[in-house]
């Protein structure tokens, strides 16, 4: 977690783990799942798999963002990521929006630390599971960079923004 950052609200997260840290061997699990996915049912399904799990895995995330609006979505990732082994983010928010910088994604570095293939699309996971969520909570969200960095920005539904351009998120 970067510095700047006060420190978290660990309440803001949906499960509550005894270790100090996520397990970042998880991501590995994950990296294959959508592999197998995609190469077994094919991409739609594997988008149809993220906003399931935006809607149905996040539904506490959501609902708390229903209910507190951006201030939520700021406490959230703050938690998130100061759990996430080997993070390197930045959480922002404005009037308007919470912007989360990813300078490093935990999720690419411990992948190329460990030698492993990363599902090309993997970063997109980020846009489709996040914005299930957002939409349930009455807000959207956009993803740019990918491979290893980004910046994901989360606004009201009712913001005047450009559709996902999906190719703004870079492939792995």
């Amino acid at each position: 977690m970067n510095p700047q950052n006060p420190p978290p609200d660990l309440s803001a997260l949906p499960c509550h783990d005894v270790k100090p840290h996520g397990a970042a061997d998880f991501y590995h699990g994950t990296n294959a799942t959508f592999a197998f996915i995609k190469k077994n049912l094919g991409m739609e399904e594997l988008i149809r798999y993220w906003r399931e799990l935006g809607t149905d895995y996040m539904k506490p995330v959501w609902e708390r963002w229903k209910k507190t609006g951006l201030e939520g979505i700021e406490t959230y990732w703050r938690a998130f990521f100061s759990v996430e082994p080997g993070s390197n983010v930045c959480v922002s928010r404005s009037e308007d929006e919470v912007a989360v910088e990813v300078a490093e994604c935990p999720a690419i570095k411990h992948f190329r630390t460990a030698g492993r293939v990363v599902c090309p699309e993997y970063c997109q996971h980020c846009y489709y599971m996040h914005e299930a969520a957002a939409e349930k909570a009455g807000f959207t969200t956009r993803v740019t960079g990918g491979n290893g960095s980004c910046r994901q920005r989360f606004f009201a539904a009712t913001a005047n923004q450009e559709p996902q351009n999906i190719e703004e998120i870079e492939l792995c």
